[in-house]
């Protein structure tokens, strides 16, 4: 037995002893087919939402149900962390690297690395700005410029249903340079582009953090006031910290300021029936099953799609919202 098929059955068997101790949520059920041995290194961002954290366990339970042996890393937020695990995981041999980019810019070094030692890497939720277009292997995730298309259609249907003659938007984006915020940021201004109602009196970083909607919220009150018609939020942890201060400065969230966020976390949609949220745009964390099958093609050298997004749905105030299942996030 060679050091890297050692290190794979160390692996497995401590994932195996990690899931034993898991909550119900981590059980499979019915596990697929698969006769591959993988040994898959994943970098996640961080845990700063119910969303990030409904992909992590995504990821590690469906590891678990294909049988694929998975090194974890936390980047906690720095893009630094993600280099040096994905340095970590070249060094490992593993298989197959995945990885979730806080920001678009500065890998190719490391994935050049990454390319020399004959490991496919697979973008999760989130891709990269480079002139290189042998660095990756694909990206799995979400619409982002459709997600924020949505936001905005939904927008110009909810003024014409009030004949609003004119709407003030304040937008609370996602961390500066990241997939989602470019892309959520561009479809929403693309789709109300041509309603001369629509005015955005300004665009403000959140980070994708509570505190950060929150502080965000209160610059802009302070600054426009009533004068603010609408709050679109490019995530939800971001809207509950807005919602809180639209409510400490004594106005209604949902009726006197129209709220739009995306993610569509069990919080959001309970939020969003209680009247405080006026639409949710879905982007789902559940990757992991994408994630894996893609592992294992790549694994057998197969071609995979350079881009494979999920099905996601919008929910508002125009539907019946009493049919929504639990969201597992």
């Amino acid at each position: 037995m060679n050091s890297k098929q050692l290190l794979k059955k160390i692996i497995a068997a401590f994932s195996c002893l990690t899931m034993m101790f898991c909550s119900p949520a981590c059980t499979s059920g019915d596990k697929p087919q698969n006769d591959t041995e993988l040994l898959l290194g994943f970098s996640q961002i961080g845990s700063e939402s119910a969303w990030r954290i409904g992909n992590t366990n995504d990821i590690e339970k469906q590891a678990q149900n294909y049988g694929i042996s998975l090194m974890f890393e936390n980047a906690n937020q720095n893009r630094e962390n993600q280099i040096a695990a994905i340095r970590r995981f070249i060094a490992y041999k593993v298989d197959v690297i995945a990885f979730s980019p806080i920001v678009e810019d500065g890998w190719d070094n490391v994935l050049t690395e990454a390319k020399d030692a004959g490991i496919p890497v697979i973008l999760v939720d989130r891709d990269i700005s480079t002139d290189r277009t042998d660095l990756t292997a694909c990206l799995i995730g979400a619409d982002f410029y459709n997600e924020g298309v949505m936001a905005g259609e939904y927008l110009i249907r909810k003024a014409d249903a009030l004949g609003l003659e004119e709407v003030n938007i304040v937008e609370i984006t996602g961390t500066a340079n990241s997939t989602p915020m470019r892309q959520r940021q561009a479809g929403f201004a693309d789709a109300i582009a041509s309603d001369g109602r629509m005015h955005i009196l300004e665009s403000i970083d959140g980070d994708f953090i509570k505190s950060r909607g929150a502080e965000c919220m209160r610059t802009l009150l302070e600054e426009y006031g009533d004068r603010i018609d609408v709050v679109y939020s490019h995530n939800d942890e971001m809207t509950f910290g807005a919602i809180n201060e639209i409510e400490a400065a004594g106005l209604v969230p949902g009726r006197d300021i129209i709220i739009i966020s995306i993610d569509g976390g069990q919080e959001a949609i309970d939020i969003l029936s209680q009247g405080k949220i006026n639409c949710v745009v879905e982007c789902t964390p559940m990757l992991g099953r994408e994630v894996m099958e893609t592992a294992i093609r790549l694994k057998n050298g197969e071609e995979v799609e350079p881009v494979i997004h999920p099905q996601e749905r919008i929910f508002s105030d125009e539907q019946d919202l009493s049919n929504i299942g639990p969201r597992g996030y």
